[in-house]
């Protein structure tokens, strides 16, 4: 009988403490349960892990990568410029020059001034005919453009009526149309930079301006 009456207090006081540990603060209860050697479920259990996904590990993992190389802009690239045509000498400059599928009315004007002013000259001279035509154009002191400076009234004796006479197609024509090509890209040095004013070397207008250069049969002034 007594033992059994043991048992019950020694159970007694267990319910008794595991009350109070619960009732407690956590600090306390881990001393408490230390000090009484409680058993080990009474005292504060580690938290659980988190479970893992590993498949979801496995697509982060995966994933692609932005590639910020690319141009996301979609920018066109800018269109390659034609190679300039080079030679050694104008008349090589010339014989490259291709002659152009479409001759617009500003390349056909400034030729035209070029076949029918100087055709008979050397190439140098032509050139120099043709850079006088841009010149004016780009002076502010005749028309802006290259027809209107070849169709000025008074200006070159070839215009008659404002319109110029046509062409004959030939060597002579083709390299008129080449000079001006290359006097339009400035491909070629010019004998008589800046000159606005060209005559015949046979005649004497008796102009008060600044002489430049005698080329064949054409003096150019500015």
């Amino acid at each position: 009988m007594s033992r059994i009456l043991n048992t019950a207090s020694v159970a007694a006081v267990g319910m008794t403490a595991a009350t109070m540990l619960l009732l407690a603060e956590p600090g306390f209860a881990s001393d408490l349960a230390a000090d009484a050697n409680l058993p080990a479920l009474l005292a504060p259990s580690a938290p659980a892990p988190v479970a893992t996904d590993q498949a979801d590990l496995s697509i982060e993992a995966n994933a692609p990568v932005a590639d910020i190389s690319k141009n996301d802009d979609q920018t066109p690239a800018p269109e390659a410029k034609p190679t300039p045509v080079t030679a050694e000498s104008l008349a090589a400059l010339v014989a490259a020059t291709p002659r152009p599928a479409d001759i617009d009315p500003e390349l056909r004007c400034l030729a035209g001034a070029v076949y029918f002013e100087s055709r008979g000259e050397s190439l140098p001279g032509q050139l120099a005919v043709a850079h006088v035509v841009i010149n004016r154009a780009e002076s502010g002191r005749f028309p802006k453009s290259l027809c209107g400076v070849v169709h000025q009234k008074s200006q070159f004796s070839f215009v008659r009526g404002g319109k110029m006479p046509a062409v004959r197609e030939g060597a002579q024509w083709n390299n008129a149309l080449a000079i001006a090509q290359i006097a339009r890209d400035g491909s070629w040095k010019n004998h008589a930079p800046g000159a606005l004013f060209f005559h015949a070397r046979y005649v004497s207008p008796g102009w008060r301006k600044t002489r430049i250069a005698q080329i064949d049969n054409h003096i150019f002034y500015r």
